[in-house]
């Protein structure tokens, strides 16, 4: 008996002694995503060894390790043999080919992706101010961000969303996991505090397999998250031209575990336009929680409340002589909107297997909204809510590695809206709009959901083909709640759009460890809003049919000369078909009609150089260049033929360039050049802007004041030559009363921004 107890223990003495060692999980800071192939290596003996793909890494010894991994900063850590380690790397803007992405479903390095992504990382978002992300999203090639004023706003990739008269539609946002886009395609991120925001990724053409209902692509919004194992508070304040004021609060804390980060922020600009006035306040608040080594849970949630001024746009005549006025009617209605937004999302992360893993999100949103407009007062309610869930898997085929996914997400909005009438003009001038009788009162139902699957087959080391398949299937149900008259005719109907399948094919070829051609052909398509369906007789037509487009790409990335030069290049052909467009019929009053066909050539180079880098002093340059090729190839609207006219509302050329100085000693500063190439204004042709150049600046010094407080001032300055431009147009514009069409809302003339910012670690 006593010989049986010794063999027992010494048997578990052995076990103890085998097992009795630490683990460490190496993650991506921002995205929380685990990191493979990562060099481990101990500082004391220089020995290494790569992370596994188990995602963990066993501390056999107690000691001082450095962790590398290209497209990311080195980290040294202090580890224990018999701890559980969460460690988080930070990505390294000068190495961004190497950085793992996840605008796909399947993780992999940029350099590997068969489409194009451009990743605007923290340092980009940082080169200006945080208060417009026109200046953040105009330096990436392909996307065009038109933005009158800081609550009116248009973006475009390659073209598309350009016919959108008022707002961005056609392009798909998420923030996280947490659809941007509502129920009818439009999408609305420029409300959101961009100092909350890490990084973006864009996928630009057809997005097909992963995100459905998107013709122009995907803007993946990453939030700011706090380190582990850190705790910090930050202060900013902000002062500026045109009244500016903005101060932002960012508080984080960290263990070894759990990580939570809450941002607020208090924006207010008089404006630059009568009728500019513009209030904000935003409140961010995320976290990541490791409860096992198997299971992660992350909250985000995003609060924002917000009263900007419309000055609307101004015809030819104001925008040269007098812009700083607004529209007549505008300004005398006092028009405004005047919302409350926010957005909450809970996402689950489980590891069934080291080859098999689930992440689930489930998420809401909310928007009420008032806005009084010269021609009437627009009273708004929006509740959604949906999920997103997905497998993740690896496995072999032939002996060669494949990545799969598949899975779904489903949504569904509420949309309550009325209008009344604006009495502006019954009583004395100042008193701006008075609500009057109700006009109309609607509620939507929007419904959408995507299947989809998308794998990943490794051919050999350097070539990966992927393949996808998206089914989507979007209703409308209009329930028409205004009073049914003589006058009034009941507009209740459904609109149900056949299913979608789109599919894509890429492939993508490693050249050299650092080069990589790319090829894709994808399908996608964009939903009809329902108030495009509706008709004046008040039916819903459902004779129009989705846009629908092919996308055809063939490029290049990489880096060269010791990785001092990074690249890309891309040309493409977009194919669009049954061409939307909203015919005016009166002020406030349009139709939906499918019109034709339009044919999207174009060409995207980007170049970072890295001049200068050593222990002192780094310089770095970055030049990128869009041009755009996008024509009407059909286009007949009642008895006009458009066919062969440039498609309205793009830039023919966009050049930037700029340079970047850092320097040990604190200084730091760049300044950075935008070339806008004219556009077409009206269909016909018969009008274009002017082209325009425009160059920002903002240097500042950072200093460690100790050990744990950092201090950082800056200034900037905008439009430095004072360039005229238009800022935004509005396409089409017809004039009513015999008044001119008012096409223009004119851009800022120089000016200024300085700040403040104060880190503590505690």
């Amino acid at each position: 008996m006593y010989s049986k107890k010794l063999k027992l223990l010494t048997l578990l003495a052995i076990c103890l002694t085998l097992f009795s060692y630490g683990q460490i999980k190496i993650i991506d800071n921002d995205s929380k995503e685990t990191l493979h192939d990562v060099k481990i290596i101990n500082s004391q003996t220089n020995d290494s060894l790569m992370s596994n793909s188990n995602e963990y890494f066993k501390i056999l010894k107690a000691g001082t390790y450095i962790l590398k991994k290209a497209g990311y900063f080195d980290k040294v850590v202090s580890l224990k043999k018999d701890k559980y380690y969460i460690i988080a790397l930070s990505i390294n803007p000068s190495e961004l080919n190497e950085i793992i992405i996840n605008a796909n479903h399947i993780p992999k390095k940029l350099k590997k992706s068969t489409k194009s992504i451009s990743l605007i990382s923290l340092k980009d978002i940082e080169r200006s101010n945080s208060i417009n992300f026109a200046s953040v999203l105009n330096r990436t090639p392909g996307v065009f961000m038109q933005s009158g004023a800081l609550n009116t706003n248009r973006i475009t990739i390659r073209g598309i969303g350009s016919r959108n008269l008022f707002g961005t539609a056609k392009i798909r946002a998420y923030f996280k996991d947490i659809p941007l886009t509502n129920g009818s395609g439009e999408t609305n991120i420029e409300d959101f505090e961009l100092a909350s925001i890490s990084r973006f990724e864009i996928i630009k053409g057809t997005t097909s397999s992963e995100y459905g209902a998107g013709l122009g692509g995907t803007i993946n919004i990453t939030p700011k998250n706090a380190y582990l194992n850190t705790s910090s508070i930050n202060n900013d304040l902000i002062i500026g031209s045109f009244g500016l004021t903005k101060g932002i609060i960012n508080l984080n804390h960290g263990t070894a575990k759990n990580s939570y980060s809450a941002i607020y922020s208090n924006t207010h600009s008089d404006g630059y336009r009568e009728n500019n006035k513009y209030d904000r306040q935003t409140f961010t608040l995320s976290s990541n929680h490791f409860l096992t080594k198997k299971d992660e849970i992350s909250f985000l949630a995003s609060y924002v409340d917000l009263k900007a001024f419309i000055p609307s746009s101004i015809n030819e005549s104001a925008f040269i002589n007098n812009p700083k006025s607004a529209a007549f009617t505008w300004k005398q209605a006092q028009g405004f909107e005047d919302s409350k937004r926010g957005v909450f999302g809970l996402s689950w992360k489980h590891e069934y297997t080291n080859s098999l893993k689930q992440i689930t999100s489930i998420f809401s949103s909310f928007r009420n909204a008032y806005e009084p407009r010269p021609f009437n007062i627009l009273k708004e309610n929006t509740i959604g809510i949906g999920m997103r869930s997905r497998f993740l898997g690896q496995t072999k085929l032939f002996n060669k590695k494949l990545d799969y996914t598949f899975g779904g997400e489903l949504f569904k909005d509420d949309y309550k809206y009325k209008t009344f009438e604006n009495l502006y003009e019954d009583f004395p001038s100042g008193i701006g709009s008075v609500k009057g009788l109700e006009l109309s009162n609607f509620k939507e139902k929007r419904n959408y959901y995507n299947l989809f699957f998308e794998t990943n087959y490794e051919f050999s080391e350097n070539t990966t083909l992927s393949i996808g398949l998206n089914l989507n299937e979007t209703s409308y149900k209009l329930d028409d709640r205004f009073t049914i008259s003589e006058t009034n005719t009941d507009q209740s109907g459904r609109y149900k759009f056949k299913n979608i399948l789109s599919p894509k094919l890429g492939i993508s070829h490693l050249i050299s460890n650092n080069v990589s051609l790319f090829s894709n052909i994808s399908h996608g398509f964009s939903p009809i809003t329902l108030s495009e369906t509706l008709l004046p007789d008040g039916q819903i037509n459902t004779n129009l049919k989705p846009e629908t487009g092919w996308n055809f790409e063939i490029g290049t990335r990489g880096s060269t000369l010791n990785k001092k030069l990074q690249f890309n290049l891309a040309i493409y052909r977009l194919d669009i078909k049954n061409l939307l467009v909203s015919r005016r019929i009166a002020e406030d009053e349009y139709i939906g009609i499918n019109a034709g066909k339009t044919q999207h050539d174009g060409l995207e180079i980007s170049l970072n150089y890295i001049w200068l880098q050593n222990e002192a002093l780094t310089i770095s340059t970055f030049t990128n260049y869009t041009y755009n090729n996008f024509t009407f190839k059909e286009f007949i609207d009642d008895e006009n033929d458009f066919s062969g006219n440039d498609l309205t509302g793009v830039p023919s050329k966009i050049f930037n360039a700029g340079m970047d100085i850092e320097s040990t000693v604190g200084f730091y500063g760049n300044i950075n050049f935008q070339y806008i190439g004219r556009m077409p204004i009206t269909d016909s042709n018969s009008l274009y802007t002017n082209s325009y150049n425009l160059t920002n600046l903002k240097f500042g010094f950072k200093k460690n004041l100790n050990k744990k407080l950092k201090l950082n001032l800056y200034i900037g300055l905008n439009n430095i030559f004072n360039e005229t431009y238009a800022s935004q147009i509005l396409i089409n514009a017809s004039g009513f009363g015999g008044n001119a069409p008012r096409y223009y809302y004119p851009g800022n003339p120089n000016n200024y921004y300085t700040g403040i910012s104060l880190n503590y670690i505690f």
